[in-house]
């Protein structure tokens, strides 16, 4: 076959893929109209998850499986679309990092809503303006996100998503070179994970920080004496020029979100559970209180420990591990763990992202 063959072959293929995305369309539609009539949620995320693992595991051409998932996120974003709107929060304005992860998350067919704060995605959240909300828990430089980690004790949302995304912190200004740059601003988690770099290449230069890296590169958009850190794409929104690349002191600079929601996932098979605990101030008390994980063969994957905001000089502690709460094995851990602490908040089950 020549070269005109076969971009014929690739026509005739085109349309067949877009009858059957079609046909898929057709199927979403009826399925928002059940759902409508059962009162349900237009966004499920354990079946949106077994869809993605049953895809990739499939993968057996030349499509790697990060464009597999990548073309399916889009196919699922429409027509979840089509099943009934979705509105998504996140920690603004555009161009943030978050904004970027509620992107790969839920597609561009997803109505999606900026906050001005963590702690306005929670209240979107809660007062049902948004149906989820995307917020940052985890930097792998920097650790944990403090904010996030306060308002899941309090709220009444529930997690039932993560993703990691990885982070590549820019230096963007109007200025013509870095002599000319009289302070850095940005979000503190980006100022923190460019610390190194900025002692050696800006010394003695002022750091301020803004609510988020996108309201940065707003700043420095309005001063040529200001640079921002923030993402590339920030850089061409508000149309910063971009001084210097990859500053982050760490190659590998990746972040963990959590979607947040109104409602419980159902177990895929491939499920995390995060839980926050309280427990006596005595010898042992942790062992004790994490020992049904692993006599029961619960793997923990995170334990990070935070000051109780309402009891000074006490602490509560958050616990990530494998398995879905309706497991038979997670629930009796679950159990037992409650029974050996002062108090206990299951925050969420959900798919491993």
């Amino acid at each position: 076959m020549n070269l005109d063959d076969w971009r014929s072959r690739i026509n005739e293929l085109d349309n067949q893929i877009l009858h059957l995305l079609n046909q898929r369309a057709e199927a979403a539609l009826r399925i928002g109209d059940l759902k409508r009539r059962q009162d349900g949620p237009s966004y499920v995320p354990e079946r949106e998850a077994e869809i993605l693992a049953r895809l990739t595991s499939l993968t057996a051409g030349p499509l790697p499986a990060d464009a597999v998932r990548a073309i399916w996120g889009e196919i699922l974003s429409g027509c979840r679309a089509l099943e009934g709107p979705l509105t998504v929060a996140y920690l603004g304005p555009p161009a943030t990092f978050t904004h970027q992860a509620a992107i790969r998350r839920f597609g561009t067919a997803a109505t999606l809503l900026p906050a001005r704060s963590i702690g306005e995605v929670f209240d979107e959240v809660e007062r049902q303006r948004a149906d989820v909300g995307v917020v940052p828990v985890e930097n792998s430089t920097e650790g944990a996100v403090n904010v996030t980690l306060d308002r899941l004790v309090e709220s009444d949302a529930v997690i039932c998503g993560e993703l990691y995304l990885d982070i590549a912190q820019h230096l963007l200004s109007r200025a013509a070179s870095l002599a000319e740059i009289k302070r850095v601003v940005s979000h503190p988690q980006a100022l923190a994970q460019c610390r190194g770099w900025l002692g050696e290449h800006l010394p003695g230069v002022a750091t301020e920080e803004t609510p988020s890296t996108a309201a940065a590169v707003e700043v420095a958009a309005a001063d040529v004496t200001a640079a921002a850190i923030g993402s590339e794409l920030a850089g061409r929104l508000y149309g910063v020029p971009g001084l210097r690349a990859g500053i982050e002191d760490l190659p590998d600079n990746s972040t963990r979100f959590l979607v947040i929601g109104r409602h419980a996932c159902g177990p895929t098979g491939r499920d995390k559970t995060s839980i926050v605990f309280a427990m006596r101030d005595e010898p042992g008390v942790l062992f004790r209180i994490l020992e049904p994980c692993a006599r029961l063969g619960i793997n923990l994957s995170k334990i990070e420990s935070r000051p109780a905001k309402h009891r000074p000089w006490k602490h509560v502690s958050f616990v990530d591990l494998e398995g879905h709460r309706d497991t038979p094995e997670v629930a009796s851990t679950l159990e037992e763990i409650g029974a050996r602490t002062l108090f206990l908040k299951i925050l969420g089950s959900y798919p491993s992202g």
